[in-house]
């Protein structure tokens, strides 16, 4: 069966009005879907119209043509109230609320059910304390927001998204201020929450890496060209990421999923144990070399194990290494 998407656009044009209303478009003819219990990631160069895009979907500026959809009925026919207990928006500029304790930053989701004078009931604490718990910051409930790392802040912000009890969510660059460990720590987070209570997520990253591992769904957005959507193991094998990133001196390598500064062109039999082989490969591209499968009168690399390597040479004779530097400087 078929699942139904949550949000789809149809021929939508998205841009701002300016002076005269006279249109400036940023991207147009957009036919997008978005899916529950999937992370799909929005992928774009500065400038090519993520954050306008966002904030079309969000309602926060009006589309310039074409039609989105939100649970199959029109964005434009949904109330401030009804937008509310449908989408979470987690914006990327650092909250302000630094004068209130996260406990209390995370109740502000329950406002579109607790009415004007915004009492919480039992039922309202009780879901509080779970997206606390969910998004692993309730150990920091009576903490002052100004009190917590980038990291912690960010888990605080989706509390209070999961707090709303929607079933889709909006990030526009969840991981844009965070260190390594607190990007991946998100992108987890953001995944389980998809799978676990089938909610549909929609963030803008810049991190293609973590885009690629944990993305169910990538949107790769660029100026002047269609938008191209799928998983990101079909948009890497049927070249899609090649044309995206392919600039001057920067290709994308299909084999490893990541940004080269450029391509290598001496090839480098590369074989043996999975993990020191992938690294040996990092390390060959990084010195001009592309690894490749190993060939007769070619020099390669067998790799015995994470700390033995035999060098052939492309006379037959072969030198031992037991680490990467020694082996690197032999071949230069």
């Amino acid at each position: 069966m078929t699942q139904a998407s949550v949000i789809e656009t149809k021929n939508l044009s998205i841009g701002y009005f300016l002076r005269g209303r006279r249109r400036k478009v940023v991207h147009d003819g957009l036919d997008l879907q978005l899916f529950p219990g999937e992370v799909t990631c929005l992928l774009g160069l500065n400038g090519a119209g993520k954050s306008t895009l966002l904030r079309t979907l969000c309602g926060f500026q009006p589309p310039l043509g074409g039609e989105i959809l939100l649970m199959g009925k029109p964005l434009s026919e949904y109330s401030q109230l009804d937008f509310a207990l449908t989408v979470g928006v987690v914006l990327t500029e650092k909250t302000n609320a630094g004068g209130i304790t996260v406990y209390e930053l995370v109740s502000l989701g329950r406002h579109p059910y607790t009415g004007f004078f915004g009492q919480l009931k039992k039922q309202d604490r009780d879901i509080i304390e779970q997206s606390l718990e969910k998004t692993g910051i309730a150990h920091k409930a009576d903490n002052y927001v100004s009190e917590l790392s980038d990291g912690e802040r960010q888990k605080a912000m989706i509390a209070k998204a999961l707090a709303q009890q929607c079933p889709i969510i909006l990030l526009d660059e969840p991981t844009a201020f965070l260190d390594v460990t607190s990007r991946i720590e998100t992108m987890v987070l953001l995944h389980k929450l998809a799978v676990e209570q089938q909610k549909a997520i929609l963030l803008s990253t810049h991190d293609l890496d973590l885009a690629i591992q944990m993305g169910d769904c990538l949107w790769l957005e660029e100026k002047s060209r269609p938008m191209n959507c799928g998983t990101p193991e079909d948009l890497i094998l049927s070249g899609a990421f090649e044309s995206f990133f392919g600039k001057k001196d920067i290709v994308f390598d299909s084999s490893t999923g990541k940004l080269n500064a450029k391509a290598p062109t001496r090839l480098m039999g590369v074989d043996g144990d999975f993990l020191a082989s992938y690294w040996v490969g990092n390390a060959l591209i990084r010195n001009g070399y592309r690894p490749s499968v190993v060939k007769k009168d070619q020099m390669s690399i067998h790799c015995i194990s994470k700390d033995y390597f035999l060098l052939t040479l492309p006379d037959g004779s072969t030198k031992e290494f037991h680490d990467v530097a020694d082996l690197l400087k032999a071949i230069k």
